[in-house]
């Protein structure tokens, strides 16, 4: 959601800080701003809208070797020029740049004596004017500052008394170091360090760190230190560029072919027919103990996790359910021993999905974490999992991240079912579908000119309706949650089955029904839902991977067709997402939408 930059050392800071306001677009955000130490005074500017409303107002360059920027996603208040950060205290001797929600606020401001001299409506406000209410060390006084804060929060703050020096803290939104020879950062999020360093240091819950040009220390909240040493990722600046590509969004659906690779590199045991997931931390005789998985996620994630639970329960036959994480957590949930609990993230920092990790850890529960983030703070406090190893997706709107979940719960799948029911023959077939989905993806994308076609018939029609049977529901969750989010088409997914229990009443010919047709057992009990909807006069995309035949009831009955590869239980989901990705890449791009950053979305949600 919001993003923080941050650079103290010898350059002049401003380029640097909005070259990482740049990069830090992709999360989403409706007004940005920063504020540089420069001839002893600090100086900010701030405005609501895109960063070139910002850089518009930077006509005459500011001078300084320390600041900080931020893009704001807005909770507190309206996307305004007063709500955008950094914040600064009434005297101009603190500005801070905040990401998180400050529960206690009003208690906090209480504190004070200073409540006329608020400039706007935002929590984050209050953190420089308590600032201002300490004396002695910057260190000292942002720790005595962010204890009494109840929330969270990713902070930076600079200090006129103390002209290089940088103080980050964090508790629940990311904060990552980023460490230069004669230079430190810091960012909310890697893609704004990449272009200047690939040594980085992530802060933990509960951690404040001191930066300035000659290295950086970590400190507790109880002064103590934190022994943190900065770890090197290869290739991270390359992750960041569009290769020609006009979105990141497009770059990242014909990208899938080689990140499906990526994710199954090394993971396929050819030997004993099964999958190689090291990371899991559990024994096989652990593995014949678990009694039932439990899986959560938001969003696509939640969507993907879905799919998983199918994939999982019919190979290792044992129960699975897949829960959205906020909900799982609110509901007081029953922890058992012998369950599994897995959370899947794409960033490794969504919210809800991480304090429903640390309900489950609280509980006793032991929880794998499906992350695609290395070093993310999901990832350092599960008990074991699996890393996607799909590199960045700048996007906001998922592709790549969750087509490499897919993959990671068809090893995962593979791996416990031939721990108990799946024959090796079965598992070898298997391993055989998952080694032919990147060429299989790389066919589905051979079908863009058709599906872009499709896209541009339909594109003006104001709502739109996705329907699967069994493990055809979760790819039409995806669908749906792909067309409107980038493409603003209202769209709904509903089980087949259910299409006439309510949803058939909103069924007209100007209701495109986009109906999932796996060639499995189910095909003409979903070949009948297309009737249903023609009887109505809805218009049918069928997306589907049974190939044609001379009577084909499908290409009878759809206006239009949709054909995949063949492809096997476990990949299918993702041969079919990517087709769906297409169709909702191209209904946007033709209705002129902002592919990349759709609006009142983020690609990273840090709060509530």
């Amino acid at each position: 959601m919001c993003g923080i930059i941050a650079y103290t050392g010898n350059q002049n800071a401003l380029p640097i800080l909005l070259d990482g306001l740049k990069r830090l677009e992709y999360r989403g955000y409706d007004s940005t701003g920063l504020s540089i130490l420069s001839r002893k005074r600090i100086k900010t500017v701030k405005a609501a809208g895109k960063l070139n409303v910002l850089e518009s107002k930077l006509a005459k360059p500011i001078i300084g070797h320390c600041g900080i920027g931020h893009t704001r996603w807005a909770t507190h208040g309206a996307p305004t020029d007063e709500n955008a950060h950094p914040h600064t205290d009434p005297t101009q001797r603190f500005a801070v740049v905040h990401n998180g929600i400050i529960e206690n606020v009003d208690a906090l401001k209480a504190t004070l004596k200073d409540s006329d001299t608020y400039t706007s409506e935002t929590d984050s406000e209050v953190i420089a004017h308590l600032l201002a209410n300490h004396k002695g060390e910057l260190v000292d006084a942002v720790r005595e500052v962010v204890g009494a804060i109840v929330g969270t929060y990713g902070l930076a703050v600079i200090d006129q008394q103390n002209p290089d020096t940088i103080v980050v803290a964090r508790n629940g939104s990311p904060v990552i170091l980023g460490v230069c020879d004669g230079a430190m950062l810091a960012a909310s999020d890697m893609s704004a360090l990449s272009r200047h360093t690939n040594q980085i240091v992530h802060l933990d819950d509960g951690e404040i760190a001191q930066l300035t040009p000659a290295g950086f220390q970590v400190l507790r909240l109880d002064s103590s230190v934190a022994d943190k040493k900065a770890i090197t990722l290869d290739n991270l600046n390359s992750h960041y560029d569009r290769g020609g590509h006009p979105h990141y969004l497009y770059k990242e659906i014909v990208d899938q072919p080689d990140t499906v690779q990526q994710t199954l590199s090394g993971r396929l045991d050819d030997r004993f027919s099964t999958a190689h997931l090291g990371g899991l931390n559990l024994e096989p005789r652990d593995l014949i103990g678990i009694k039932r998985v439990t899986l959560l996620g938001c969003g696509s994630a939640l969507y993907a996790a879905m799919a998983g639970a199918n994939m999982i329960e019919s190979l290792a036959r044992i129960p699975v359910v897949a829960e959205p994480a906020a909900e799982f957590r609110y509901r007081n949930p029953v922890i058992e021993k012998d369950t599994l609990y897995i959370v899947v993230s794409q960033s490794g920092e969504t919210f809800d999905t991480l304090a429903a990790l640390r309900e489950v850890r609280r509980k006793g529960g032991f929880v794998l974490g499906v992350v695609n983030s290395v070093g993310s703070t999901i990832a350092r406090e599960v008990d074991g999992g699996i890393y996607m190893h799909a590199g960045p997706e700048v996007s906001v709107a998922s592709t790549k991240a969750y087509s490499s979940m897919l993959v990671s719960f068809a090893l995962l799948a593979l791996l416990l079912g031939r721990s108990r029911d799946t024959s090796p023959q079965q598992g070898s077939r298997h391993i055989n579908d998952l080694k032919q989905l990147p060429d299989n993806i790389l066919k589905v994308l051979e079908l863009e000119p058709e599906i872009a076609k499709i896209a541009n018939k339909y594109k003006k029609r104001q709502s739109a309706f996705f329907v699967g049977r069994t493990n055809g529901f979760p790819i039409a969750l995806e669908g749906a949650q792909k067309l409107k989010e980038i493409s603003y088409i209202h769209a709904e997914a509903y089980p087949a089955s259910e299409l006439k229990h309510g949803p058939l009443a909103l069924v007209t010919e100007k209701t495109p029904c986009i109906v999932i047709l796996p060639n499995d057992d189910l095909l003409a009990k979903s070949i009948s839902t297309m009737e249903e909807i023609k009887a109505r006069g809805g218009p049918v995309i069928a997306l589907t991977n049974a190939q044609s035949t001379p009577d084909d009831r499908i290409n009878k009955l759809a206006d239009e067709v949709i054909r995949v590869p063949d492809s096997g239980e476990l990949t299918l989901p993702a041969v079919m997402g990517v087709a769906l990705q297409l169709l909702a890449y191209h209904s946007a791009v033709s209705l002129g939408r902002d592919v990349d950053q759709p609006r009142n979305l983020a690609k990273s949600v840090t709060v509530e």
